[in-house]
C-alpha cells in the first residue's frame, strides 16, 4: 500500500573508490516498496567494515542491491508492498538489508526485518541487525558454542566483539576478548569479558590458555585472518571451532594440517550479505525468539560509540578507520 512521503530522498553514494572523502550526498529518487517488501523511513543506520570495502571498491554491492552503502537499518515503516503483512505504516522497525542503508529511505524484504526491540531506541536499534545476524549464525550455528565453553573473540571493541561477548555471556559461556589498548580491555571487562588481552603488548595464545586453565579456546571468532589462523590453531582447545567472518591482515597464510588433525579442528567461516533472503529470514526467526526476549531482559544493549548526522558520514568513516572506537558507529538521518 502507497504510503505518504517525499519524492525524492538524501542518500551516500561513493563518488570513486578510495578514503572517507570520496563518500558524497546527493538527491535520489525514493524507490517503491515492491511484492513482499516495506519501505522504512530510515532514522538511523550502522556504520560497519563491509561499508569500508565497499567504499574502498573490494566489496562490490550483489545483484540487484542498491549502490548505497549502509547494511543495517533502524526507522518507522512509511509505505508496504503487495503482499507485505506483517508490518504497517508506523511500525518501528530494524532491518538487515543488502545495501542502502544510508538514506532516509530504504527497502527491505519485510522478511528480514524485525520489531524494534524492546526497550531500545531506534538509533540503538540500529546498531543491532548486521552485528546480531553476524554473531548468531557465526558464534552459535556455525561455532556451536555450548553453556561453559571458551569463547575468544578478536577485535573485541568492535560492533561484532561487543555484541559476541554480552550474547555468550548470556548464554553461559567463558569469554576471552583481545583488544589494541589497556583501555579498550578495561572497558572490555566492564563490558562482561572474563580475561581481555592487550594483543600489542601480550601474546594471546600463552594468555588465553593461562586464563581458561589450560582448556584453550574451544571457539574463535575472528575477523583478523592472516597469520592469526596459525596462532589460532595453537590456541583452540581439542574439537575447537573456528570460525572466520573477515580478512582484515590478509587472506592468506600458511598452517601445518597437522595441528587440525591432531587436536580435531574445525575451521569455517561465512559472509552474510550475498546470503539469500530466506537464509536471513531464519536468522532473523531465531533472533526473535531467543534473543529479544534477552534485550527486553536487560541482558544485552548494543554498545554506541558515537553518533554522526547524515551530512557528517566522512567523519563517520574516518572514526572507523581509525580503529579507535568501542562498539558500534551510528549514522542518524535527522539532526
Amino acid at each position: 500500500m502507497a504510503g505518504r512521503h517525499p519524492s525524492t530522498m538524501r542518500a551516500v553514494v561513493i563518488a570513486e573508490p578510495g578514503g572517507p572523502d570520496v563518500l558524497q550526498i546527493e538527491e535520489r529518487p525514493v524507490p517503491d516498496a515492491g511484492e513482499g517488501a516495506i519501505l522504512v523511513a530510515v532514522a538511523a543506520a550502522g556504520v560497519n567494515r563491509p561499508d569500508v570495502m565497499q567504499r574502498k571498491g573490494q566489496y562490490p554491492p550483489p545483484p540487484g542491491a542498491p549502490d548505497i552503502p549502509g547494511l543495517e537499518i533502524s526507522g518507522v515503516v512509511a509505505a508496504t508492498g503487495e503482499g507485505a503483512s506483517r508490518f504497517k505504516e508506523g511500525d518501528e522497525v530494524v532491518a538487515l538489508v543488502p545495501g542502502g542503508g544510508y538514506a532516509e529511505y530504504c527497502i527491505v524484504d519485510e522478511r528480514n526485518a524485525l520489531p524494534l526491540p524492546e526497550p531500545l531506541t531506534l538509533v540503538e536499534g540500529a546498531g543491532v541487525p548486521e552485528t546480531m545476524f553476524t554473531v548468531w549464525h557465526n558464534v552459535f550455528e556455525r561455532g556451536g558454542l555450548r553453556p561453559g565453553e571458551w569463547l575468544l573473540v578478536h577485535g573485541g571493541a568492535s560492533g561484532i566483539g561487543t555484541t559476541a561477548i554480552q550474547l555468550a555471556k548470556a548464554f553461559g559461556a567463558f569469554v576471552v576478548a583481545t583488544a589494541g589498548s589497556d583501555r579498550k580491555c578495561g572497558a572490555l571487562k566492564r563490558l562482561g569479558a572474563d580475561h581481555a588481552i592487550n594483543y600489542k603488548t601480550t601474546d594471546f595464545v600463552d594468555a588465553t590458555v593461562e586464563a581458561s586453565l589450560g582448556n584453550g579456546a574451544d571457539v574463535i571468532l575472528d575477523m583478523v585472518g592472516g597469520d592469526y589462523l596459525k596462532r589460532n590453531c595453537a590456541v583452540a582447545a581439542p574439537e575447537g571451532r573456528i570460525v572466520q567472518i573477515s580478512t582484515l591482515a590478509g587472506p592468506k597464510t600458511e598452517i601445518d594440517l597437522r595441528q587440525i588433525m591432531m587436536k580435531r579442528l574445525t575451521l569455517t567461516g561465512s559472509t552474510l550479505r550475498n546470503r539469500p533472503v530466506p537464509f536471513k529470514a531464519e536468522l532473523a526467526r531465531a533472533l526473535e525468539e531467543t534473543v529479544w526476549p534477552m534485550i527486553a531482559r536487560g541482558r544485552f544493549k548494543p554498545v554506541v560509540d558515537c553518533i554522526f548526522p547524515l551530512d557528517e558520514v566522512v567523519d563517520a568513516h574516518r572514526r572507523i578507520d581509525s580503529g579507535e572506537h568501542f562498539g558500534k558507529i551510528i549514522l542518524t538521518m535527522v539532526d
